[in-house]
């Protein structure tokens, strides 16, 4: 990719709420209007210290699904934990991930929140307007809204609600396992979302380039830390 985002990298708490709340009018929640051909994952690592950050991209054919190519990265953490604001510490990594894989793709899945944020603009989000490409938000956990789990069939969903409009969806991927919270991150709407989401999943609770994403993230910490003799 030859996109070169430049990122802010705030001080303190309050500039990164700040730049969210100045920046979450970017965000837009448009159609695609189109089959993608290219679907990437990307997921981030950490090591036991808090100190390196490890961003990996997987890159896969769709609807096929074939596995294409994966790039990573690594660097010092950015920013601090602190809930809400976890984009400006993997936002970045994130980026330089993608960046490394030698086609752009056409939507990307990320392993954290899109427009369900207590600022509308979660890590999804983030690197969409960063980018300026198709992002979806695929959450482990609720971050912020409300709603019904749905039924334990495959593919069931029910909407996520924040302040009464609608922001996301709580979809199971497998029979009676867990759901997963989707949200749109960036020019998809939450149809749009649902379909290619869906359109990851095979024998896993996660979407097909998110879970090889993340386990090329644990690789490379593993690898990078046993280089230096450090436990992962």
């Amino acid at each position: 990719m030859s996109i070169q985002p430049i990122h802010f990298h705030p001080r303190n708490y309050h500039e990164a709420v700040a730049w969210q709340e100045a920046s979450r009018d970017r965000v837009k929640i448009a159609p695609l209007g189109r089959t993608p051909n290219l679907v990437a994952g990307v997921d981030a690592a950490y090591d036991k210290r808090g100190k390196r950050i490890f961003g990996a991209a997987a890159l896969y054919a769709y609807p096929d699904l074939v596995l294409l190519e994966e790039a990573g990265a690594e660097d010092d953490i950015p920013f601090p934990y602190i809930p809400g604001l976890l984009s400006f510490r993997e936002a970045p990594i994130l980026a330089a991930a993608l960046a490394g894989l030698s086609q752009a793709p056409d939507v990307v899945l990320v392993d954290g929140q899109g427009i369900a944020h207590p600022r509308g603009l979660g890590l999804a989000s983030h690197l969409g307007v960063l980018l300026d490409i198709p992002t979806i938000g695929v959450a482990k956990s609720r971050l912020v809204g409300e709603g019904v789990d749905p039924d334990g069939k495959a593919g069931a969903a029910s909407p996520l609600y924040r302040e009464g409009q609608v922001v996301g969806l709580i979809v199971r991927t497998q029979d009676r396992v867990r759901p997963l919270y989707l949200s749109p991150g960036h020019l998809l709407t939450l149809e749009e979302c649902l379909e290619i989401t869906l359109g990851c999943v095979r024998r896993y609770r996660l979407p097909l380039p998110l879970r090889q994403a993340d386990m090329l993230s644990r690789r490379l910490r593993a690898k990078a830390l046993a280089q230096r003799g450090v436990l992962a």
